[in-house]
């Protein structure tokens, strides 16, 4: 099980290297998910590789934020020079990326970012279908879900095993972005996350703040579901925090016992959040997850620090790899040296033919002697055959001479680059959309929301939960006999253990008529594919460029939700592929959670009991709406609203615009659509969200 380690640094780099990693990832340039990290320039960018090539560590590169059609030529050059200097792989969360470099870089491995969201074998089954090679699952999963997934998805899963956690399913966050332009899927999250929240209007304490997680002693759990790679979070941290970390769990994994106490007060001390979680490995969630960094944490990392740079600063180069030597002297013929690194890579070397000993002839044992001194290499000697004739003297200088030769062609063989072939950016689709004004759809939480005075407003599609189409058929069917598309909208998160009941409640669905399904993950296009259903796009895509859209046409797509956090600007330079829709009204879905944070406010499963919120520190209230299987979703505090705008995105060539209702009552989703029609702003506080501002 490969050991995949954070560089944030150049220094990181080499500090996780040589204390052990087997793997190391990082960013270049801007467009990767620690934007604020030093990160490798491109200028480092072939040095680093090569120092990587070298010592037989893998390099991945994160190239895993969302992009506009403005970014992608820039994107596609530094996808060519990752794929020209030798990097291992790059990983992605945009699909338009994926595209790009498959298109540009064909020869470049991809990877498929925890921000996609993967967390079933529905979703990784996709990613192997699109070309990924390897997938980082999402860190919410339990071992026995992690299991399924590793052992039948057919690709190699990767899975984070220390480090920071979030508390919303990495890329479906848009909290950073929302209250302060600074995106999560643009990497340049804020995380507030980490400030104080009340419940329900109850004192401020980190309510979404969890603590760090450590399965230090559960990697030989990961190893034996099959898991690939286990990876450590920390491009934002210190060298120390890399060499570290990098150190306890390597020995943890080739020892294949879990580390000393000491070793795990040693991870404790380099970083943490008021101590360690395993909540979601074991299932195990609730208050005891959550922490957040207190002066005695950073207080006790102080005298770790020079014990870390041990590990990296000033240490002789550690031989990694067995030498193969062959050795020949015979008489008047020339010395050669033969020398192998046991990865296919052969070195030889002559020199000037051995001379009859005038006294005492050279030994074996001398020869050997000399052909060991590999110090400061990254090889020792292994095997070594020598065949020397009797009565030869062979200098310690020719000796040493052939060794140093053959040592550093080895050295620059395994530093250079694979060959690889060079691709070109595809042409990014140009289609033009619908020239007419958008056609409406309503998108509700309860069917308690839809009333007759709203349906006279004609949308042209209705989005209702899964669970709540299954709850009233036969009004579905109503709706769709006067003309209106009812379309379930499945869960954004579902496990495998999870997934029969939400298939049962969609074929029930079908057998009432619905033709139609809004699909928040590529899971779902995977599992109803060729099912005789349309499927729509949701949000959770985050679709924010024309390759994206033209690869999730080639997926079956009849329709895509553009990313509400792209700007006007960015959707009128979209090709339309697809038929695409915009948010137009409605509460921001922020966050969503796998530990309830409704349980554990309210001390008990409150989800069915009115209404609840968090609220900050200014008294804006964010509300907290439960979703199946005891996860939440976290509401903007204000809705958008763009009905006296219509004029602004009419002519962007979107098909549809829709109004999401949450919060509101039946006649509140009225007055809504009502007063769009007639052009006017809502009354009271409301959002124009990031169409107009976009986000960094």
């Amino acid at each position: 099980m490969e050991l995949m380690c954070p560089a944030g640094s150049p220094e990181a780099l080499e500090a996780a290297v040589q204390a052990g990693a087997d793997a190391v990832y990082f960013g270049v340039g801007d467009y990767n998910a620690r934007r604020n990290a030093k990160n490798i320039t491109e200028d480092q960018l072939p040095q680093v590789l090569a120092y990587c090539r070298l010592r037989g560590v893998r390099a991945y590169v994160t190239v895993n934020t969302l992009l506009s059609d403005r970014e992608l030529p820039q994107a596609a050059r530094l996808l060519q020079n990752l794929s020209r200097h030798g990097a291992d792989a790059v990983i992605v969360q945009d699909l338009g990326v994926l595209r790009l470099a498959q298109a540009a870089a064909p020869d470049l491995p991809v990877h498929a970012s925890t921000q996609m969201t993967v967390h079933n074998l529905a979703g990784a089954l996709a990613c192997k279908d699109m070309g990924f090679s390897r997938v980082v699952l999402s860190r919410e999963l339990p071992l026995e879900e992690i299991r399924l997934i590793s052992q039948r998805c057919g690709v190699e899963t990767e899975v984070f095993c220390h480090g920071a956690l979030c508390m919303c399913y990495s890329g479906q966050c848009y909290l950073s972005a929302a209250i302060g332009g600074r995106s999560g899927n643009r990497g340049l999250c804020a995380q507030p996350c980490r400030l104080n929240y009340g419940f329900d209007g109850g004192p401020p304490k980190p309510w979404l703040s969890l603590k760090d997680l450590s399965l230090a002693s559960r990697l030989q759990e990961l190893e034996e579901a099959g898991v690939a790679c286990v990876k450590i979070e920390g491009r934002m941290k210190r060298p120390e925090y890399a060499a570290l970390t990098a150190d306890i769990y390597k020995r943890a994994i080739t020892d294949k016992k879990p580390p000393s106490p000491e070793e795990l007060e040693q991870l404790r001390g380099i970083f943490s959040r008021s101590g360690f979680t395993e909540g979601y490995f074991t299932g195990q969630t609730g208050e005891e997850m959550f922490g957040a960094r207190s002066e005695a944490d950073a207080q006790a990392a102080q005298p770790l620090y020079a014990q870390a740079r041990k590990l990296y600063e000033g240490r002789v180069e550690k031989p990694r790899f067995p030498l193969e030597l062959e050795f020949s002297a015979q008489p008047g013929q020339p010395l050669t040296l033969t020398a192998r690194d046991g990865e296919g890579r052969v070195s030889r070397a002559q020199g000037a033919p051995a001379e009859p000993a005038l006294s005492r002839p050279t030994s074996e044992d001398e020869i050997a002697k000399n052909l060991g001194k590999t110090g400061g290499t990254v090889f020792y000697p292994g095997r070594t055959s020598i065949r020397l004739a009797p009565g030869l003297r062979v200098s310690a200088a020719q000796v040493n001479g052939l060794r140093r030769q053959c040592l550093e062609e080895l050295t620059q063989a395994r530093q250079a680059p694979p060959p690889r072939r060079q691709g070109a950016m595809p042409p990014l689709p140009r289609q033009k959309g619908s020239q007419r004004p958008p056609a409406l759809i309503v998108q509700a939480l309860r069917r308690d929301q839809i009333s007759p005075e709203l349906l006279k407003e004609n949308p042209q599609f209705l989005y209702l939960p899964l669970a709540e189409c299954r709850a009233n058929l036969s009004q579905c069917a109503a709706w769709m006999e006067q003309g209106i598309e009812v379309v379930p909208a499945l869960p954004r998160i579902w496990f495998d253990s999870q997934q029969d009941q939400a298939l049962e409640e969609l074929e029930q669905c079908r057998r009432a008529g619905i033709k139609t399904v809004l699909c928040p993950n590529i899971g779902w296009l995977s599992l109803l594919q060729g099912q005789g259903l349309a499927l729509r796009g949701d949000l959770g895509l985050n679709i924010m460029n024309s390759l994206a859209v033209e690869q999730l046409a080639d997926m079956g797509l009849s329709s895509a939700a553009l990313s509400f956090e792209m700007n006007f600007s960015q959707m009128r330079d979209l090709g339309k592929t697809l038929p695409l829709e915009a948010l137009v009204y409605g509460r921001l879905p922020l966050m969503i959670f796998e530990n309830c944070a409704i349980r554990r406010g309210a001390g008990r499963c409150a989800c069915r009991e009115g209404r609840h919120s968090l609220s900050d520190k200014t008294g804006r209230r964010f509300p907290l709406v439960p979703e199946p299987h005891c996860r939440n979703t976290l509401y903007n505090s204000e809705p958008l609203c763009l009905s006296d705008k219509t004029g602004d995105y009419a002519g962007l060539g979107l098909t549809w615009a829709r109004f999401s209702f949450t919060t509101e009552d039946a006649g509140q989703c009225a007055q809504v659509l009502s007063r769009y029609r007639q052009g006017q702003a809502e009354p009271g506080k409301y959002t124009r969200g990031l169409y107009y501002r976009g986000v960094k």
